[in-house]
């Protein structure tokens, strides 16, 4: 069983950066592709980010390509989500997502484990 915790929420005003975290445990990060979704109040779960568990391929949704870096660290058995330049449009619950040798998904049925979610909140 994997367990993700998604750490580095917050609030900030537009043009701001944070850093989320997420930490896997249960297995080695390195055999599990890993993705970030985003949900918005009233909004389906949406795609952001996807690092493959080779580590040579990470697609981004439009909406953040060129503001949004997503990295891994096999070693920390973590997975980063660097976000700058934020917008109001990018307030939502943050969601780490794994999938054991996965392709790189951006679905929300391409993945396995969840973790809980983590609020960031952009004002304006």
């Amino acid at each position: 069983q994997v367990q993700l915790v998604e750490r580095g929420g917050g609030s900030v005003q537009a043009g701001g950066s944070l850093r989320l975290s997420c930490a896997v445990s249960g297995r080695t990060l390195s055999t599990y592709t890993m993705g970030w979704f985003r949900q918005a109040p009233g909004k389906e779960r949406e795609f952001v980010a996807a690092i493959r568990w080779s580590g040579n391929s990470t697609p981004y949704a439009d909406s953040v390509k060129g503001r949004f870096t997503i990295s891994r660290d096999n070693a920390k058995n973590t997975v980063y989500l660097q976000m700058n330049s934020l917008k109001p449009e990018d307030t939502a619950v943050y969601y780490c997502a794994a999938a054991y040798l996965g392709p790189l998904g951006v679905t929300v049925k391409d993945y396995d484990y969840w973790g809980q979610g983590t609020q960031v909140t952009v004002s304006s």
